[in-house]
């Protein structure tokens, strides 16, 4: 206990000294999250400053080993720089698909090369991703994708088109899932890594119900990948793709608790309403035994010790929560919340936000499928 709490001190000490007090403010959209990449503009020298100062440390990855840009840091000591980070309100110094999502899977399946290679440019904030997974006849049956790599010797060569590509138009790479074989549905799939400047690649924008298009469609169009950009082996990407999954769905069951540091009924400011605060209090208590059940699972999932299952449970549980929270936010607020585009409601803020909310049982899995399953592989319950 005396190392953690000596280790305490001086990360406190640490980040008193080099967070900008910038950032040390909420945010106010995802727009003041740092995205890093090629094509990312930082809002203010405070932001980059702060990227800087954490990545020279390995803090934006933590628990990543040294030499792939990372921390080194134990899983007391992680836990220990998030309690501290919350403490003093400090901003995440990067958001980014590479660390949530393909980072993990490539610690777990990449080789030495590829680790050397993405792995610190992830941590440093230099390279941004997105996911080629769903396509418009692959979505909740992810294995029917067909998206084709032909192999042609010292290269793939891919076509096919990819759906709901979280800001594809904005990424420098794309981790894919496409296929290389038609003898297996499961087994015929690959992961390929490449660059979206690469000839034969195209975005487009889908605009949503709530204004915003953080979504594309991506085309491929004869895109050659080198073959070292294989990520594990060939035809066996769903194992790949599956892990991957597992990191996605933890990610989005974060949406769970909001990213708020304080109760939904104290960030409300009181509810006059006697029923509608009773259920803003259920709702409260409900994110508390969230965030502690949250804070286990990370803890199994890190130590390997996670049911195959479990992120499906938590994706469930924490997006049906986080739509909750918007429904509570809209119900508190009356009319007032229904504004669309006037700079009173900060540009419809909260009618927009809640308005998303409603993709998150539809996206990495919809809940009757995460349902499905937690029935299936944590209930037994028999199938149909």
């Amino acid at each position: 206990m005396a190392e953690i709490d000596d280790f305490r001190a001086e990360t406190r000490s640490w980040l008193e000294a080099n967070c900008p007090p910038e950032m040390r403010t909420p945010m106010r959209s995802e727009k003041d999250a740092c995205w890093g990449g090629r094509k990312f503009e930082f809002q203010s020298d405070a932001q980059k400053q702060w990227l800087d100062a954490m990545a020279s440390r390995g803090w934006t990855v933590p628990d990543w080993p040294r030499e792939y840009g990372g921390g080194g840091l134990s899983a007391a000591e992680s836990k220990v720089l998030k309690e501290e980070m919350a403490t003093l309100s400090c901003r995440p110094p990067l958001t980014s698909f590479g660390i949530s999502m393909l980072g993990p899977a490539l610690l777990q399946y990449g080789t030495e090369e590829q680790k050397g290679r993405f792995l610190p440019e992830i941590a440093r904030g230099e390279i941004r991703w997105c996911q080629g997974y769903s396509e418009p006849g692959a979505g909740s049956d992810l294995a029917g994708l067909q998206t084709k790599a032909e192999d042609k010797g010292d290269h793939y060569l891919v076509n096919g088109q990819k759906v709901w590509t979280s800001y594809a138009d904005q990424a420098d790479w794309i981790f894919c899932l496409v296929r290389t074989s038609t003898e297996s549905k499961h087994g015929g799939i690959s992961f390929l890594l490449f660059d979206m400047e690469s000839p034969g690649v195209s975005t487009k924008p889908i605009l949503l119900i709530s204004g915003y298009s953080p979504f594309c469609e991506t085309f491929f169009d004869d895109v050659q990948v080198p073959k070292d950009q294989l990520v594990g082996e060939v035809n066996k990407g769903w194992d790949v793709a599956k892990y991957l999954l597992g990191h996605e769905r933890e990610m989005i069951s974060g949406m769970g608790l909001g990213g708020e540091k304080q109760a939904l009924g104290k960030a409300l400011g009181g509810v006059d309403d006697p029923f509608l605060r009773a259920e803003v209090a259920a709702f409260d208590v409900d994110a508390i035994a969230f965030a502690a059940m949250s804070e286990r699972f990370i803890d199994q999932l890190k130590a390997g010790e996670a049911h195959p299952a479990m992120p499906s449970m938590m994706k469930y549980a924490g997006t049906e929560l986080n739509k909750r929270r918007h429904e509570l936010i809209i119900a508190a607020g009356g009319s007032d919340t229904l504004e669309w585009d006037s700079d009173r409601s900060k540009g419809g803020k909260v009618a927009r936000d809640w308005l998303r909310s409603k993709a998150n049982s539809i996206e990495g899995g919809t809940s009757e499928i995460q349902l499905g399953i937690v029935a299936k592989h944590i209930l037994r319950l028999p199938g149909a």
